[in-house]
């Protein structure tokens, strides 16, 4: 059963809780979080991108660039420009984008229900990108960056929300990019026993991103534990920050794909070879993007097409071959365009839902020669693949709106 925690949050003071928050840290490379900073001075990515704060001749991992994310948090602590809490509570946290709503619990998650697979994973982490993160939270003894964690909806969990939601919200502020943030405070005893104790009948938590930093936060918090023998399992380094989101309010986006050639293939010889496990419809200038599971849209020579797998392949039994990103992988990017490992060949890129089917056709255009438009890969379908103990393929899912770092820090000791 998952044991999800309430904590003691050290958070921004209203008046800047919306020019402190700050999109995740690997949104940006080091350039473009530069400018982010000039453009916020009081941006969070000083202290998630703490590089930005010394010349580019400075090695982003220099000892010294984790010294100043610590040195700037504890600094804006001192200032007053954030704020702890004075006892243990949940938050509520509501994004809106273009008029849809989803909430989420801000809490942290159990270090051992990840290692005991009650909090689920569907992807591979590699390690090089797990050092950095580990590096940052133990050097701030601070987790700054909240995992995205979702959870299959539960009626008394969401009955309490619906209710603190009515009241009047801590942080109410909407950024540049249109989104609209939303935290409330549960901080009253009984609905954080009620809430804490619906958890424990919580059989499974899935990883729906952040994969590097959950993978991080729990090597932490193992560290910790070797350092201290006599640890009881209730210290904040046996937790990590989450934000958990019931199924029914998530919205996946589609990650399509786009790539630099045919593989020597003519256009009409690559058709000819679609059709042999796709119907294949033309469709002229007309963008597609795809409105069932098994359909895809293709753009190429500035025309676009309704790929349609056929019904066999469509109803693979298998949770990861039934995925339309490895039905695209396996029978059109391998087997014509020899793409046989789409996280390390140069020959293909990925492109979010949220750029637009626009973006597919620019790409296309200029350094690329097709790209292709997916169906959003399903949360009952990434439940499916960790359930099932298997991964999905790289680049599945693409989940807007982000959540902002900065809004929530979760002290280790």
């Amino acid at each position: 059963m998952a044991d999800v925690k309430p904590f003691q949050c050290i958070r921004p003071k209203r008046e800047v809780a919306g020019r402190i928050a700050a999109l995740p840290y690997d949104v940006y490379n080091r350039e473009e979080a530069k400018k982010e900073i000039q453009i916020e001075p009081l941006s969070f990515l000083r202290i998630d991108r703490p590089e930005t704060q010394f010349e580019d001749s400075v090695d982003t991992y220099d000892d010294r660039v984790y010294d100043m994310a610590r040195e700037l948090l504890e600094g804006m602590i001192a200032d007053g420009s954030f704020v702890t809490e004075t006892k243990e509570c949940y938050y509520i946290y509501e994004l809106i984008m273009n008029g849809r709503s989803q909430t989420g619990l801000v809490a942290c998650a159990s270090i051992d229900d990840y290692i005991h697979n009650v909090i689920k994973k569907h992807e591979n982490t590699r390690e090089n990108k797990e050092v950095d993160r580990i590096r940052h939270v133990d050097t701030c003894n601070a987790q700054t960056g909240p995992i995205f964690l979702a959870y299959r909806s539960r009626e008394e969990i969401n009955q309490i929300i619906d209710e603190v939601k009515q009241g009047e919200a801590l942080y109410d502020f909407q950024l540049s990019d249109g989104i609209i943030h939303h935290v409330w405070v549960i901080k009253e005893e009984d609905k954080v026993r009620e809430i804490r104790n619906a958890f424990n009948g919580v059989k499974s938590i899935y990883i729906a991103d952040g994969h590097h930093r959950a993978a991080s936060a729990v090597k932490v918090g193992l560290k910790r534990r070797e350092a201290n023998p006599g640890f009881l399992g209730k210290e904040e380094f046996n937790y990590f920050l989450s934000v958990l989101f019931p199924e029914d309010q998530l919205m996946i986006m589609p990650y399509n794909r786009v790539i630099k050639d045919l593989n020597g293939n003519r256009l009409s010889e690559f058709i000819e070879k679609v059709k042999v496990h796709f119907e294949v419809t033309h469709l002229g200038k007309q963008p597609y993007a795809p409105e069932d599971k098994g359909c895809f849209g293709m753009y190429t020579a500035g025309s676009w097409y309704k790929l349609t797998a056929h019904e066999d392949i469509r109803k693979n039994a298998d949770p990861v071959e039934a995925l339309d990103v490895s039905i695209l992988q396996n029978y059109i990017l391998s087997n014509i365009l020899d793409i046989k490992d789409p996280r390390t060949d140069k020959r293909i890129d990925f492109i979010g839902g949220i750029r637009g089917l626009s973006e597919l056709e620019k790409r296309a255009n200029e350094d690329m020669e097709i790209a292709f438009s997916m169906y959003p890969t399903g949360i009952t379908e990434l439940f499916a693949v960790s359930d099932a103990g298997k991964l999905m393929p790289p680049k599945s899912t693409w989940f807007e709106p982000k959540l902002r770092s900065g809004l929530f820090i979760h002290k280790l000791s």
